[in-house]
């Protein structure tokens, strides 16, 4: 099956997905570094758009499906050498000589199909199609920037996080040496992601550690890190509660820390005074043989009913605690629930503007539960 076979069959069953057209072969002539091309949806009315880069711009074609087929093959035959064709069926990379040779590619797809409304693109910080070190190590994307569908929800979840990382900084003046910790990375997806969005998108020359309680995961980690040349990040075995550091902290990741753990993440934030920190629980025990209210025992004879409620119960006390120390706070879903049921991540930013009811408010929200002898606050204290 010849190019102009392909592009037509696939555009004419609706398989066609994205391609991409890079290095012009006269740049003289051809004032586009970079062309792709993809379905959208403009007024219920399926077209292809063709985003046309320049060094400053982008401009936009668009053109009927039996249109596309003879602009792409002009794109292919005469005026680009890499091109990337994405469908349904398959991937094609196309490498064209310089005397015109094409020589064709057939690869298993990475990609699945959607018409986006021409308004409603989803606009990531880490963008599709363009190639991230780190993604491509740890095997989220393709060297040509395509990420493959099983990894999709990560990558995902990876653009999600910093958008509230993102959202977190406004208003703050970042300065070299930013301090971020850690707290349980895991794999590292997302500290290896706050690195690139620091170091190469706002261009401030952070400082990373990671933390968790596997060998084979800090090993893993940090030969990673040599290998993406990411200097000021590093990975070290250890647990939270034991964990000391004497230098300042400017902010505080902490996701899936089982149960108290997340508790001595935040106080060990709080201590340190970090402006920013963000949690994501994980289990939740302490208070499920705790919680009591006379009012509510329908509901919190049944063992699940209950479980669900301490839940919740030991996240808003989390996020009352720490307004009494000066944290703007707001509980927020970080991933859908159809992926995980631990979805309510925590974000707490210092403020200026203390609550003078945060105390009462914290107070009130225990009394009403009847709890005593929390960890929170006996480890608060022994800090």
């Amino acid at each position: 099956m010849n190019i102009q076979e392909i592009i037509r069959n696939s555009l004419a069953e609706n398989k066609f997905i994205y391609g991409v057209f890079a290095t012009p072969r006269n740049k003289s002539d051809n004032p586009y570094k970079k062309i792709t091309a993809r379905p959208v949806s403009i007024k219920n009315e399926n077209i292809i758009q063709f985003e046309k880069f320049t060094e400053k711009q982008a401009f936009h074609d668009n053109y009927t499906y039996s249109m596309a087929v003879d602009e792409i093959v002009s794109l292919i035959v005469n005026e680009y050498r890499n091109i990337n064709i994405f469908t349904e069926d398959a991937d094609y990379q196309i490498m064209v000589s310089k005397k015109g040779m094409i020589k064709v590619a057939e690869k298993e797809p990475t990609k699945s199909r959607s018409i986006e409304a021409h308004n409603k693109q989803k606009q990531y910080i880490i963008k599709e199609n363009e190639p991230c070190d780190f993604l491509i190590l740890l095997g989220v994307m393709n060297k040509d920037g395509a990420v493959y569908s099983k990894k999709y929800d990560k990558f995902k979840q990876i653009n999600k996080f910093l958008e509230i990382v993102d959202d977190s900084l406004k208003g703050k003046r970042l300065q070299d040496d930013f301090m971020i910790i850690d707290f349980g990375c895991g794999k590292a997806y997302l500290t290896f992601a706050l690195y690139y969005y620091f170091y190469f998108i706002r261009k401030v020359k952070v400082k990373i550690t990671g933390l968790d309680l596997k060998d084979e995961i800090i090993e893993f980690c940090n030969e990673t890190a040599r290998k993406l040349k990411y200097d000021n990040l590093e990975f070290i075995y250890g647990n939270i509660e034991n964990f000391e550091y004497r230098s300042k902290v400017d902010m505080i990741v902490t996701l899936h820390a089982c149960d108290t753990a997340t508790d001595a993440a935040l106080i060990k934030a709080i201590k340190w005074n970090a402006e920013i920190i963000l949690s994501v629980p994980c289990c939740q025990h302490e208070l499920y043989d705790k919680i009591s209210n006379v009012d509510l025992e329908p509901m919190l004879k049944h063992g699940l009913i209950k479980e669900r409620i301490s839940s919740l119960v030991t996240d808003s006390l989390r996020g009352l605690f720490l307004e009494t120390k000066g944290y703007k706070v707001q509980l927020m879903e970080f991933i859908s629930i159809e992926h995980t049921p631990k979805n309510i991540l925590i974000r707490a930013v210092k403020n200026d503007k203390y609550n003078e009811n945060s105390e009462k408010e914290y107070e009130d929200f225990k009394n009403f539960w009847n709890l005593k002898d929390l960890f929170i606050e006996r480890y608060y204290n022994e800090q």
